[in-house]
């Protein structure tokens, strides 16, 4: 950053004490914060065809008043005034909520130009801007800023213009010409200049693409230095995997690998070679196979002399895991054992003097696996399934209890992939993008609640073919601040409506481990034939039996939830299906049951629901791990990012960008990240 961008604020001429205050409450500390405080948006002023206006976009039109406005009063103080207007001989209506003041100015004849948002259905624009006669503007596009305490956006505008007019000539362009010549970006100073005092849409967009693109390049360079810190400190074993062994194991497996499987396979391996720890995340759909490729990971460590332990967040889906494991492992002559909160006792004790003597290879468990009183004798590979249930602390502590052992984390949860690298910036990232051969689709129906007699008759036609159904709602019980279906309801008026004919289930979060544990046991082993339940079934239930899956109130739910729910149907041969009971009030509620009913893929669903709800309540607003961008948004600016993170990659790796000028001021903040991370950078 130039000596000018780094000056107090207070340096600016006009702002004193004061205000220097009043703007520290906008975290604006230097010139630099000021000339990177941008528009969070901008108006646009044009003058547009109400034919080419889309639905409840913005406008602003010129037309002539055709009646006498009218005032309605309602509620206290709460007014709506309406008149009728001429717009390109399209006659619309005009409301303004709360503007009674405005009626002198309205009167029949008089040409205005009124800004507002477009009801297409309605053909109304509600206002929120009156002037008289045809505005004639400098710009049409004016940008607005987000404003703190005594600080007006006009006098904001103003020490941002003064303070381009004082130091804009000393700024300077971290960007290398290059870089600005092959992505055609405009220098720092004419993005700064366009994006505060936009000439046009199109200027302005330009001067965000480069801002943007810098904003990443910067964030993927930080990156690439977290990453070498964190593989300097943490040196791994080089372990010499036998190729020959893994080549036969995966060809003895009773079924081919994808593609995917494979290429995952491989990038594992090698890291696994490598001289320093891997810390890579394995994502994969719901029944793409990540518990084979866990499996051949695990034989390969396990042919090379070392332990392998695999995490998992409940005791059913470990104890899912162990029978799979050994089904797999266990013709190989590779020890699988349980390790959780039913192991007791003198089972126990032995269990866990067997896996200290190095008897036990696999050992699969809860977090009963992190306990003080369990040691390995060769840990070289931790896998934690299904990781966000876990605690940083949690997966360090079972990390810890090996020396420097590789480390895997999985997930099912579908992540795009350039938030992916965002979030999980010093992981590498595997994806395994397809889904075994022969696998049916999930048929995924959105039914209106009036049509439930339909969809319980549906869910008979499936019991009396010896199938068993998944029925959730999102709450437990009653709630007077949602109008939603609860768990211990529909449990009830299932079992009336069915009566002795079915076995009728109740899982939710409140049952007691060993009542949960019971419940799904009882569903296994088909003794209930319908499992109501709440969202607790989203994770590791395997019931290939299950073919029917109601979501009662879908639209409560995130695409991505939706997704993993339906997941639990779909395991067996027979067809599976998925309803969603919905009747969504919002065009987003409505979006997502469309979306839902045309794609199983979940990578797809989680870029549209990204696209829907935005990265903060995707991932949870205070742990969502995503940097705080002042331009670049990762959704919707992901090829940017996936750009900016290759060149990133290629800069840090290459001797010019260590050597040459041009890279001084990127080099510079590579060097100062180093710092900031413990280590010098060479």
């Amino acid at each position: 950053m130039s000596g000018a961008m780094n000056r107090p604020v207070i340096e600016v001429n006009g702002i004193g004490e004061e205000t220097a205050k009043q703007l520290e409450g906008l975290r604006i500390y230097t010139v630099g914060d000021l000339l990177e405080h941008f528009p969070f948006r901008y108006e646009d002023y044009q003058l547009k065809d109400l034919h080419e206006v889309k639905h409840e976009e913005r406008v602003t039109v010129n037309g002539i008043v055709q009646s006498e406005p009218s005032i309605r009063y309602f509620g206290k103080k709460k007014n709506r005034l309406t008149f009728r207007f001429l717009v390109n001989q399209v006659l619309i209506t005009v409301t303004f909520f709360n503007r009674a003041f405005l009626k002198s100015k309205v009167t029949v004849g008089t040409e205005l130009t009124i800004t507002g948002k477009w009801d297409q259905h309605r053909m109304t624009i509600t206002g929120n801007e009156l002037q008289a006669g045809q505005v004639i503007r400098d710009t049409t596009i004016s940008p607005i800023y987000s404003v703190a305490g005594k600080l007006t956006t006009k006098a904001l505008k103003k020490y941002i213009y003064q303070a381009m007019k004082q130091f804009g000539s000393e700024l300077t362009d971290l960007l290398p010409d290059e870089l600005l010549q092959k992505y055609k970006l405009p220098t720092k100073k004419e993005a700064l200049s366009r994006l505060h005092c936009p000439p046009n849409a199109e200027s302005m967009k330009h001067a965000r693409r480069r801002m943007v693109y810098e904003e990443f390049l910067l964030f993927q360079l930080k990156m690439q230095v977290f990453r070498k810190v964190n593989r300097d400190k943490s040196q791994g074993k080089a372990i010499i995997i036998p190729k020959e062994e893994i080549e036969r194991f995966m060809t003895e497996l009773p079924f081919p690998l994808t593609g995917a499987q494979e290429r995952v396979v491989n990038e594992i391996i090698k890291d696994i070679e490598s001289d320093y720890r891997m810390n890579r995340l394995l994502q994969g759909d719901v029944g793409s196979g990540k518990t084979v490729v866990a499996a051949i990971c695990m034989y390969a460590i396990v042919c090379s002399g070392y332990q392998a332990a695999l995490m998992v967040p409940t005791e059913i889906l470990a104890e899912q895991h162990v029978q799979s494991l050994k089904s797999l492992l266990e013709p190989f002559d590779v020890t699988v054992e349980l390790l959780a909160g039913s192991v007791k006792g003198k089972k126990r004790r032995e269990r866990l003097d067997r896996i200290k003597n190095g008897d036990i290879q696999v050992v699969v468990g809860t977090h009963a696996l992190i306990q003080d009183d369990v040691h390995f004798s060769r840990l070289g590979l931790v896998i934690t399934d299904e990781q966000h249930r876990f605690g940083v602390e949690q997966r360090r502590v079972l990390r810890d209890k090996g020396e420097n052992p590789d480390v895997l984390f999985m997930t099912a949860t579908p992540i795009p992939r350039t938030l992916a690298i965002s979030v999980f910036g010093d992981m590498d990232v595997s994806i395994i993008d397809e889904m075994p051969a022969g696998r049916k689709t999930i048929e995924t129906y959105w039914a209106k609640p009036d049509m439930l007699e339909r969809v319980l008759d549906f869910i008979e036609k499936e019991l009396k073919e010896g199938r068993q159904a998944y029925v959730i709602c999102p709450l437990i019980e009653e709630s007077e601040k949602l109008d939603v279906q609860n768990a211990i309801d529909v449990h009830m008026i299932l079992q009336q409506h069915y009566k002795d004919k079915w076995k009728v289930g109740l899982m939710h979060g409140r049952l007691h481990a060993s009542e949960k544990d019971a419940v799904m046991e009882s569903f296994s082993l088909n003794e209930t034939q319908i499992l109501v339940s709440t969202t607790v079934v989203e994770v590791g239930v395997n019931v290939p039996n299950a073919t029917i899956m109601v979501i009662y109130d879908a639209e409560r739910f995130g695409l991505a939830q939706l997704h993993q729910l339906r997941g639990r149907v779909g395991r067996g041969d027979a067809q599976s299906y998925c309803v969603l009971l919905a009747d969504p009030k919002s065009e987003v509620g409505k979006e997502r049951m469309k979306i839902m009913t045309e794609t199983n893929d979940g990578f797809t669903l989680s870029e549209r629901d990204l696209e829907l709800r935005g990265p903060g309540d995707f991932f949870g607003a205070k742990q969502s791990g995503l940097p705080d961008f002042k331009v670049a948004d990762v959704v919707h600016d992901y090829r940017a990012l996936e750009v900016a993170r290759q060149d990133a990659a290629t800069m840090f790796q290459s001797k010019q960008f260590w050597q040459e000028k041009k890279y001084e001021g990127l080099r510079q903040y590579v060097e100062q990240q180093g710092v900031l991370n413990g280590q010098k950078i060479d």
